[in-house]
């Protein structure tokens, strides 16, 4: 039997077959959900590679730094102790840098927390601190072999890593990194559930409109291709707001972080290749919302008709 031109129209997705769905382009909530959980994702890929960023700069930062502390309450002592402790890390040829933090320079980065009458050698004296940097990756040994080098001719020396300092704050990084894959796992699983119900909404009310034109000859493909032109439309419209408001909302938390002036928060800035894989965000969301609505229009369609 020849198929009515109904259908013939239909393989080009277009016509007066998108009206058995209920909803029009940006009237009905799906692309409002879409554009939330765009906007949501956006802001969760950011601040992970945001993250990614700041860890591996600081890592490279610190990467190989040790600091000396003498800490001697004589002045006299400690400045001496301080002076021999640097004579015999210059000798050693695995220093490659080696600076003292001048003392004013201490003062400046105690005064938020100690403020200025508690600074000065009559009221808390702060230790003599020497920043080296070693040839090679720190190791626990290398660790020893520098604290036995100064044991005997500086004893109030204190040899540590600068990455055992900033442990802590990679670990909170890490575990930061896992909440945004978790919280885009989760945005995209919400994304497709709301996709779904969309869809078998649409197809539980046009019921009847299905039976006929499956009857008529209508395959599954033709009829979810037009579900599926709808929701395409609905997810773009979404996803390019969604895009929008996420990059809003990056905007003006990156104009708040740039406010603290720290350098460590600096090291998180966004590169090109970030803000493509931030572009890329709604281009995916689109083709989850695609291939979820065929599979679920498919599957309903195999149990309706």
């Amino acid at each position: 039997m020849t198929r009515p031109s109904f259908f013939l129209k239909s393989r080009r997705l277009g016509g007066e077959n998108s009206r058995i769905l209920p909803q029009g382009r940006l009237s009905g909530p799906i692309s409002w959900v879409i554009a939330i959980m765009i906007a949501l994702t956006v802001i969760a890929v950011a601040a992970g590679l945001a993250l990614s960023n700041l860890a591996r700069n600081a890592q490279a930062e610190i990467e190989g730094g040790v600091t000396v502390q003498v800490v001697e309450a004589d002045t006299a002592e400690r400045n001496r102790q301080a002076e021999i402790a640097i004579a015999l890390l210059n000798n050693r040829e695995e220093v490659a840098q080696l600076r003292r933090v001048p003392d004013s320079e201490l003062a400046v980065l105690l005064e938020p927390w100690l403020g200025d009458t508690l600074l000065g050698e009559e009221a808390i004296p702060t230790p003599a601190l020497i920043d080296l940097r070693l040839r090679g990756a720190v190791t626990g040994e290398r660790l020893v072999a520098l604290r036995d080098a100064l044991a005997q001719a500086a004893p109030a020396a204190r040899v540590d890593a600068q990455a055992s300092w900033l442990g802590p704050v990679f670990d909170t990084i890490a575990t930061l990194q896992y909440v945004a894959i978790a919280l885009v796992a989760l945005l995209a699983a919400t994304s497709i559930g709301a996709v779904w119900l969309s869809a078998r909404s649409a197809l539980d009310s046009n019921r009847d409109t299905l039976e006929l034109v499956h009857h008529l000859g209508g395959t599954d493909g033709q009829i979810a291709s037009i579900f599926q032109r709808a929701i395409a439309w609905d997810a773009l419209a979404g996803g390019i707001a969604g895009l929008l408001l996420g990059l809003a909302a990056l905007m003006l938390l990156g104009n708040q972080f740039a406010g603290l002036g720290s350098g460590l928060v600096a090291g998180g800035g966004l590169g090109p290749l970030d803000w493509a894989i931030i572009g890329a965000v709604p281009l995916a969301g689109v083709v989850l919302a695609l291939v979820t609505a065929r599979l679920t229009v498919l599957a309903a369609l195999r149990r309706i008709l």
